[in-house]
């Protein structure tokens, strides 16, 4: 049994059902379905090809659905559901696990991307640490837990989120008196950073689709919808609210090389929706800009600096340049747990490297030569003077940025969606030295 009430206050009847197919199956049948071979138990990790079914019950330590017809990850009341988006389209696969390692690897591997559902997923992660560490740990109970949190946040550095999350988790638990209510407290934290995240990208969608003229086309860069966030996206939700709205006719989706986030995901999502699109390679942007036939360009970020230096996908500063050199606004949608105003510029930014096997070719197809090598950063950092804008739940940032920024960050502490009065400050990448109190 785990320890203590830790749904936050919710009975059991309130924990996100697990589809009726799946409950008709038992545990080691579940295991076999797994795609992958995997030395821990069955328990531990089992996938099926439905969608959960998602609880319309908002009490405390359940995730409200809003309107989301796309979602990424469901908490499943002692185990957490994700999305593999490496399947997408061709499969709609979820992994549901109990193990908070295999949560690393999912954040490693790219099961689920994008840097607000990546802290999202974290915070669930440390959920089930706790968990586990609650009927396994010998007296070490709180060192264990954070060096479990020092995991997970290092398991992408780019992204702000994930740092942001772990870190608010660990602020949140920190008052917390036995192990029963550091879980509890846990729990509570991460079902409420999911719950902010959704209304704020809806936030997000309101403050961007105003900066889109009538009858415009956007282009927009990767995945920063559903997939990427809580529900609803970033840059992508600024395209869904501002479609809703009849404002725009349709978007143009670069294909988002090497992994294809774009030509794979943002289809995906844009299709779901019945939203116009053209899919375009990525060195394509130049043409259709030059020809007029975008007017605005709208992404995400990954970690944005003091001074306005946005870190983001790979292609990102191409882009930037692009859109300033053709007189095109170029706005940038974030929520402010990206923001990372320790970092004074951008070129203090840590830029992930991923495996050269991505660009030398795909899948299980190699595209290069034998002996051929390559480089793989998977972010870029664009330059403050080629953003036009920042678009957060709080309102829209324009330069000079320090000021602005530092501006929203102040108006955070009396937003309604600040975090309990505690407000939404970003923290840096490394330890900030909270901890959970001492329960050994």
């Amino acid at each position: 049994m785990m320890p203590g009430n830790l749904s936050g206050g919710a009975s059991p009847e309130m924990k996100v059902p697990i589809p009726a197919s799946a409950k008709r199956r038992s545990r080691d049948e579940r295991g076999r379905l797994d795609y992958r071979k995997t030395s821990l138990t069955p328990r531990s990790l089992f996938c099926w090809r439905e969608r959960p079914v998602l609880s319309d019950d908002t009490g405390e330590g359940n995730v409200p659905t809003l309107d989301n017809r796309i979602t990424s990850v469901v908490w499943q009341g002692d185990s957490v559901s994700i999305l593999d988006q490496r399947k997408l389209p061709s499969e709609e696969i979820w992994i549901e696990t109990s193990d908070y390692r295999l949560v690393i690897e999912s954040i490693q591997n790219m099961s689920v991307r994008g840097a607000p559902a990546i802290g999202i997923v974290g915070s669930y992660g440390l959920v089930l640490a706790a968990m586990e560490l609650a009927q396994t740990a010998n007296g070490d109970f709180t060192d264990r837990l954070h060096a479990t949190a020092r995991k997970i946040r290092e398991a992408r550095p780019t992204g702000a989120n994930l740092g942001w999350a772990v870190n608010r988790m660990l602020s949140g638990a920190a008052s917390a008196q036995t192990t029963e209510e550091v879980v509890a407290d846990l729990l509570s934290e991460a079902t409420r950073i999911h719950r902010e995240d959704i209304e704020s990208n809806r936030q997000i969608g309101r403050n961007g689709a105003r900066l889109l003229p009538w009858g415009s086309t956007p282009l927009t860069h990767c995945n920063t919808g559903a997939l990427a966030t809580g529900g609803h996206g970033t840059a992508l939700g600024i395209v869904r609210t501002a479609w809703a709205d009849g404002r725009i006719e349709r978007v143009y989706a670069t294909e988002t090389r090497p992994l294809l986030q774009g030509a794979r995901l943002t289809a995906w999502e844009l299709e779901r929706e019945r939203i116009p699109a053209s899919l375009i390679a990525d060195s394509a942007s130049g043409i259709v800009m030059r020809r007029g036939l975008v007017h605005a360009v709208i992404v995400g970020a990954d970690r944005i600096a003091a001074n306005g230096d946005v870190a983001n996908k790979i292609g990102t500063y191409n882009l930037a340049v692009l859109a300033k050199e053709n007189g095109i606004p170029f706005y940038v949608a974030a929520p402010t747990g990206t923001l990372d105003i320790s970092l004074s510029v951008g070129e203090e930014i840590v830029i992930e490297e991923r495996d050269e096997d991505e660009v030398l070719g795909y899948g299980d197809t190699r595209s290069a030569p034998q002996g051929m090598s390559a480089f793989n950063p998977a972010f870029d950092v664009t330059p403050n003077r080629y953003v036009t804008a920042i678009v957060t739940e709080l309102g829209v940032a324009r330069p000079p940025y320090r000021r602005s920024l530092a501006t929203l960050m102040e108006q955070n502490h009396e937003s309604p969606l600040s975090l309990d009065g505690r407000g939404l400050e970003p923290a840096p990448y490394h330890d900030t030295g909270v901890r959970v109190k001492n329960l050994d």
